[in-house]
C-alpha cells in the first residue's frame, strides 16, 4: 500500500497526545509510587508510558500484521482543505482507515468533509472541528 504524502510518523509531534484515564488497584498504585519515590521513573504518567511502550514493543509484528490486513495508515493522517477541495474537484472521495490520528484541518466544513469522506474508521484517535464530527458520525466506525 503506498504511503500518502501526508503520513507522518506518528512520534513526530510528542506534544500531540491523548489523555486517558485508568483504574489501577492500591498495591499496583502504591509499587509505581515506590519506583517513582526511588527515581527510577520522574511521575506516575512516565512509568505507565514506559509500560504501554514495553508492550506495544512486545507486540510490533501482531500490530504491523493486522494493521497490513485491515488496510490501515499508521501514524499521524492530516488533511487539509486544499487537498480535500482538489479530491472534489477530481471526483474523488476518501475511506480514512487510520491507527494513530487522523487529523482534519480546523477550516475544513462539514460540507467538504461529507463530500470527499465516505467513511471513516479510526483506532487512536479523531481530530476535527466539532462540526466536521458530527457531520461524519454517521460514517464513523
Amino acid at each position: 500500500m503506498p504511503k500518502p504524502a501526508n503520513l507522518k510518523p506518528l512520534r513526530d509531534k510528542q506534544a500531540d497526545t491523548e489523555k486517558l484515564t485508568i483504574n489501577l488497584g492500591f498495591v499496583d498504585l502504591g509499587q509505581i509510587d515506590l519506583l517513582v519515590s526511588e527515581r527510577f521513573y520522574g511521575n506516575r504518567s512516565d512509568f505507565i508510558r514506559t509500560a504501554i511502550r514495553n508492550q506495544l514493543a512486545q507486540h510490533a509484528d501482531v500490530v504491523k500484521q493486522v494493521a497490513a490486513r485491515k488496510t490501515l495508515v499508521l501514524g499521524l493522517l492530516h488533511y487539509t482543505t486544499a487537498q480535500l477541495q482538489a479530491l472534489q474537484a477530481s471526483g474523488q472521495a476518501l475511506d480514512l482507515r487510520v491507527l494513530g490520528l487522523a487529523s482534519i484541518a480546523p477550516d475544513v466544513t462539514p460540507e467538504l468533509a461529507l463530500a470527499t469522506i465516505n467513511s471513516i474508521h479510526v483506532l487512536g484517535a479523531l481530530q476535527a472541528s466539532p462540526a466536521v464530527k458530527a457531520a461524519l458520525a454517521q460514517r464513523m466506525r
